[in-house]
Order: structure tokens, then C-alpha cells, then sequence
């Protein structure tokens, strides 16, 4: 059965085409009581086309599965391709928000225009959100920390070897259970130093959310975890001193004075769970640098006690503190060292938000299921 449902535009209407064969309520559940991360998806997915001659088009509703690929498609060959990471959180009252999808819609526009993709409307990002959740609410778990990830991503369909922007494009939603990042509790991690290795180079995609930044990490994760590390942070490609970012986190650093510390690079992707920490941060009156830091400030900074507290943040994991860097020839911290009090303060007040345990006095979280 296909049901037309109004956009927030006039010229796209959504059609909804309900998965047949759903998870039963008792598989859901049970797959609720503990999702892990990106091993289980909902019954149903967004699918929005977008060619050169018609725009923005044919805007549906329908049951998840594989997608048909044509071998010659453009993405399979130069990669031409960004995604988008949030999401779906059930308050105490049975609702359901999202956070910030303003600035995921966007990050997802800049990311677009770098990779030459089409930029899709804010409106038409939002409402697709609405539209998975109408259908798929049943699967936002309650549970502490829990949530319901979504991925919004588009790449290049067309069929065509030729090297140019393709003129037919592909936007789709997906959603995936998300349990509790920390199952035992908020522990601080290792964090390896790549030396030989870049995530992004100057002039390049590395402030796009795109495969390719992601595919270039995994060499140096790997070494990461040869390590006994959890992740791998990034330094610039040019000089190799100063700090991008790690794989898929950004990066925080408290000083003795107060003053809260990021780095600041072309390379680097502009975080939306950074940047409403930092938003946090300024709220309690506390002094924010967005800088470039160099590798070199950071181990001086340890070692003399100025800095006090460094942790990641993003979506998945939201704020992550960080005990030891560790690299080829030195450490930087100690492997035991706790998590920082300001840390896990802003990380609480910002999930409390998330939630709904707090009052949203940004006006971040917007209700999905109405």
C-alpha cells in the first residue's frame, strides 16, 4: 500500500510502502534489550532520487533492504559520497527528539558542495526524519544512554566512468539501535599518535563527512589498537606537528585557568557534539580557544600540570575522556589517570539535555513523532 504524505514543500510528497514481513514485537525487544552499535537496522528506510534534469525527486518511504547498483555507478569508482551521523532519543514521557538536525542538514550541504553532490534542502533532511520515525518509533529503545542512531547519506549513482560530477544522485536514511557506548561506566581510553600517517591533507576533504576520510584512518586505527589503544589521533599532513582530530572524534583540552582548548584546522570536521560543548562551556563563563594547537603544547602542557583534563567528543560516544596519548618514543599523561571532573560534568549536562532531563535553553532538540 502506498500513501501519499505532504512535505514541508508543496512540489514533494513522500510515499510510505510498509515493510510486510516487520520484526515481530518480541524480536524487536529482544533486540532492544542489547543493540550494540550498527549490528541491527529498522524495518524501514528513506529513499529521495536527485538527477540533473529533475531535481529533487520521487521522495518514499520503504522496507529496509539491499539497493541495486549498476557496476559502472559512479561512487564504486571515485568515491563521490558523504554521510551523516545523529540521533533519535525517547524522553520519559514516550516522546521522541533529535538534536540539532538544523546543523547535521548543514554539515551535510558543506559536505555536498565539497564532493560536488547536490546540496539536499534543510526541510527535506528534516522531514525525512519525520517520516522514518512515523513509521519506525517502535524501534527508539528507553534504556539509560540508549538511543536510535541515524544515517543520512547520499552518493553518486549515475552510471558513467567518465570523471565528473554525476548527474544522478542518491539520498537515503537509515536508522540503527544504539545501546549504551560505556557499558561498564564512563572509562577513559589510550589514544595512539599517528606519526607516519594523515587522515586528511590540506586542501583536501577532511572537514567533509565523507567515506574516503574514514577509509585513510583505518590503517592507522589499526596500529592503534596493536597498541593497546583504543583510537588514533591525527596530525597535520604539511609540518606533522600540529593536532587535527582522531578517527572519528574531535578533540578537547581543559587548562588550569579554566580555559577550554580545540584545535583549529581546515582538515578538521566541524563537530556539532564539539561545538555544543563548547556552547556549554561558554554558558558557565568559561574562556573557549578554537586554535591551532600543536602536539608539542599538548605534552608540555601535561607534564607541567597547565593542562588538567583532554577528552574527544562526538555522536556515538558523546564526550570520551582521555587518559594517555601514547606514540613511537613517548607518552603523554598516564594511563591511569581518572576521568576530569569538568569532563564528565559537561558530558552529563549535555546528554541531560539530550534526554530531556534538562531544560533545552538552546533550543537543540526537536520533537520527531508529532
Amino acid at each position: 500500500m502506498t500513501i501519499p504524505l505532504q512535505m514541508a514543500q508543496k512540489d514533494l510528497e513522500f510515499s510510505v510502502t510498509r515493510n510486510e514481513q516487520p520484526r515481530s514485537a518480541e524480536e524487536r525487544e529482544l533486540i532492544l534489550f542489547d543493540p550494540g552499535f550498527g549490528n541491527f537496522f529498522t524495518d524501514h528506510m528513506v529513499d529521495i532520487c536527485w538527477s540533473k534534469k529533475g531535481g529533487w525527486h520521487r521522495p518514499r518511504v520503504q522496507p529496509y533492504g539491499p539497493i541495486a547498483l549498476d557496476p559502472a555507478a559512479a561512487v564504486l569508482h571515485y568515491a563521490q559520497e558523504i554521510f551523516e551521523g545523529m540521533k533519535a532519543y525517547r524522553h520519559a514521557d514516550g516522546s521522541v527528539w533529535t538534536f540539532r538536525p538544523d546543523a547535521n542538514a548543514a554539515r551535510m550541504q558543506r559536505s555536498a558542495k565539497r564532493l560536488a553532490l547536490p546540496e539536499l534542502p534543510t526541510d527535506y533532511f528534516i522531514e525525512s526524519l519525520r517520516q522514518l520515525i512515523a513509521v519506525d518509533a517502535d524501534w527508539v529503545p528507553s534504556g539509560a544512554e540508549m538511543s536510535l542512531y541515524l544515517r543520512p547519506f547520499m552518493f553518486a549513482k549515475e552510471a558513467f566512468l567518465g570523471v565528473r560530477p554525476a548527474e544522478k544522485v542518491a539520498y537515503y536514511l537509515i536508522a540503527s539501535p544504539a545501546g549504551a557506548y560505556f557499558t561498564g561506566g564512563v572509562a577513559p581510553v589510550n589514544i595512539w599518535i599517528s606519526q607516519h600517517l594523515s587522515r586528511a591533507g590540506k586542501g583536501g576533504t577532511g572537514a567533509a563527512k565523507t567515506g574516503g576520510n574514514y577509509a585513510s584512518s583505518l590503517m592507522a586505527q589499526a596500529e592503534a589498537y596493536e597498541n593497546d589503544c583504543a583510537q588514533v589521533l591525527f596530525l597535520d599532513s604539511v609540518e606533522g606537528k600540529y593536532v587535527e582530530e582522531l578517527g572519528g572524534m574531535n578533540v578537547v583540552l581543559v587548562y588550569k585557568d579554566g580555559r577550554i582548548v580545540t584545535p583549529k584546522s581546515d582538515s578538521i570536521l566541524e563537530g556539532i557534539t564539539r561545538d555544543s560543548i563548547l556552547q556549554l562551556a561558554r554558558d558557565r563563563g568559561l574562556t573557549v580557544e578554537h586554535r591551532p594547537v600543536t602536539i608539542e603544547e599538548w605534552r608540555n602542557g601535561v607534564e607541567s600540570g597547565e593542562i588538567t583534563e583532554m577528552f574527544a567528543c562526538g555522536t556515538a560516544a558523546v564526550v570520551t575522556p582521555i587518559a594517555q596519548l601514547k606514540a613511537d618514543g613517548y607518552t603523554i599523561g598516564n594511563a591511569e589517570s581518572p576521568a576530569g571532573e569538568l569532563t564528565m560534568s559537561l558530558r552529563q549536562e549535555l546528554t541531560d539535555i539530550q534526554y530531556g532531563r534538562l531544560p533545552d535553553r538552546h533550543g537543540w532538540m526537536l520533537r520527531l513523532d508529532e
